[in-house]
């Protein structure tokens, strides 16, 4: 019998759902009696997935650098390979689209919010419940923070745009692969788990019911701010090319349901390019920036991550001002280059700029993660329709010259 492989998505939901049925057996445990076998082996169960919890949040802090330098340096002395004034169009205009969609969606966040989420509701104090602490506490330390990767890799990748670097690329490329093979064969495997292990927890504190009834609200929330700046992404566009805005968006929708069916930007190029060429868009263009723009523009997936960033930060008592998240996003837009060579891969390259510039706690990131996941669809979605808005600009200017 052949075996049955499940999605990241089903695994997640599979892992949501027992984490709160066995974080709500232990609860019962321990409001039922003080002492005794049960309350011991529920308390130690808890304490052993804490443990895991603790180590793995370490682990993914380790890793989020050498991501950054294995990843986004090849990405960026690729990119030279095909220099031209095209290129840079399309690499400023995806970048500034990128930090535009999460901005549009911290702005709409922030003010939608409040109106359907608790302040605090996710907060120590206002959970008064239950604390649980693992058996080891390990410090894993990274080899260098976020920002020093980031500068690194520009650096090297940069030059190697100019220099015969063949070793050095090649240096790059295959630790690249080691990267990539980690967080496929051992990050991404084990995340259910972690967001088992901290639902888990969460369920056994009293705050489940809170963060799935939240959770809903903030996916439906995200859908609906995705949906709105591809509307906005389109009448650009089409202002720019003299086109129907809504029969070009219509002429996408194959990409779109792809997209979120995937969940993959790169997988759905073939989808995408089809699409574009539809709307009007020459081979040439179509074929240059749909692969291009598959890899540097990640509107849908930096609008659902701001989202969720913001319920999360505003349930757990500290809500992101505008300079913070300005840095944040002008980060990230940049980290994210080359992300889709990766599984969840701008769910990774986010962790680090989460806790160093918005000061996420290792709990409130699994709960972004858990949020963020459990319908991860939307945001390649998102993306790869985006991304025939930028091919329709971009024609618009380089037809005549490709």
């Amino acid at each position: 019998m052949k075996k049955i492989k499940l999605s990241l998505f089903v695994k997640v939901l599979i892992a949501i759902a027992l984490g709160a049925s066995l974080g709500l057996l232990f609860k019962r445990a321990f409001a039922a009696q003080e002492d005794g076998f049960v309350y011991g082996l529920c308390m130690v169960l808890v304490r052993l997935f804490k443990t895991f919890n603790v180590l793995f949040a370490q682990l993914l802090r380790f890793i989020v650098p050498l991501l950054v330098l294995g990843l986004v340096t090849p990405a960026i002395y690729g990119l030279g390979k095909g220099a031209g004034k095209m290129l840079l169009v399309v690499v400023v205009v995806a970048y500034i689209s990128t930090v535009l969609a999460g901005l549009f969606a911290y702005g709409a966040s922030s003010a939608f919010f409040p109106h359907i989420l608790g302040a605090g509701d996710l907060s120590s104090e206002a959970a008064g419940a239950v604390s649980f602490k693992p058996y080891i506490d390990l410090q894993i330390k990274p080899l260098c923070d976020i920002l020093t990767a980031l500068c690194l890799s520009f650096m090297v990748g940069i030059c190697c745009i100019y220099i015969k670097g063949d070793a050095l690329r090649r240096w790059f490329d295959e630790f690249g692969e080691v990267v990539k093979m980690t967080i496929e064969k051992a990050i991404i495997p084990l995340m259910p788990f972690y967001i088992f292990t901290m639902m888990c927890e969460m369920s056994a504190a009293g705050k489940f019911s809170v963060v799935m009834g939240s959770g809903v609200k903030v996916i439906a929330t995200g859908v609906v701010l995705s949906l709105l700046f591809l509307i906005i992404q389109y009448v650009v566009a089409g202002a720019v090319a003299g086109k129907n805005p809504f029969r070009c968006l219509w002429n996408m929708f194959p990409a779109y349901l792809t997209g979120f069916s995937i969940c993959s930007s790169s997988a759905v190029i073939p989808v995408t390019q089809k699409c574009t060429l539809k709307n009007g868009v020459s081979e040439e263009v179509a074929n240059f920036v749909i692969p291009l723009c598959s890899n540097v523009h990640m509107c849908g997936s930096v609008i659902k991550l701001a989202t969720t960033a913001v319920a999360v930060a505003y349930m757990s008592g500290a809500p992101i001002t505008l300079p913070l998240f300005l840095n944040f996003v002008l980060m990230l837009g940049v980290a994210t280059v080359a992300s889709p060579g990766v599984m969840s891969g701008v769910l990774m390259a986010s962790v680090g700029f989460l806790e160093s510039i918005l000061g996420f706690s290792p709990e409130m990131t699994a709960l972004l993660m858990a949020i963020y996941l459990a319908l991860d669809g939307y945001g390649p979605a998102c993306n790869v329709t985006g991304d025939g808005a930028i091919a329709l600009g971009v024609d618009r200017f380089f037809k005549k010259n490709s």
